[in-house]
C-alpha cells in the first residue's frame, strides 16, 4: 500500500507518551499512531452500528405491524429474509 507524508505538531509531553508507547509495543511512532487511528475509525463503524440497533429496538413494533411479528424480529439479526 502506497503511503502518504502527514506531518503532526504535538506538545513535548505528548510526543514523549507516543514514543514510549510505540517502544514499549515494539513499533515505530508512525506505526503506532497509524494504529491508533484505524482503531478511532474502527469505533465509529461500531458506534454506528450500535445506533442501528438501537433504532431498530425503539421502531421494532412499527416494522412488526408492517411486515408481521415475525419479520418485525429477529430475521435480519439472524440473516433470514
Amino acid at each position: 500500500m502506497a503511503k502518504t507524508q502527514l506531518n503532526v505538531r504535538v506538545d513535548e509531553g505528548t510526543a514523549k507518551a507516543a514514543r514510549e508507547r510505540a517502544t514499549a509495543r515494539g513499533m515505530s511512532v508512525n506505526r503506532y499512531i497509524e494504529e491508533l487511528v484505524r482503531q478511532d475509525a474502527g469505533e465509529v463503524g461500531h458506534t454506528f452500528v450500535e445506533a442501528a440497533a438501537d433504532f431498530m429496538k425503539q421502531y421494532e413494533t412499527v416494522f412488526a405491524e408492517e411486515f408481521g411479528p415475525e419479520r418485525g424480529r429477529g430475521d435480519a439479526r439472524e440473516g433470514r429474509r
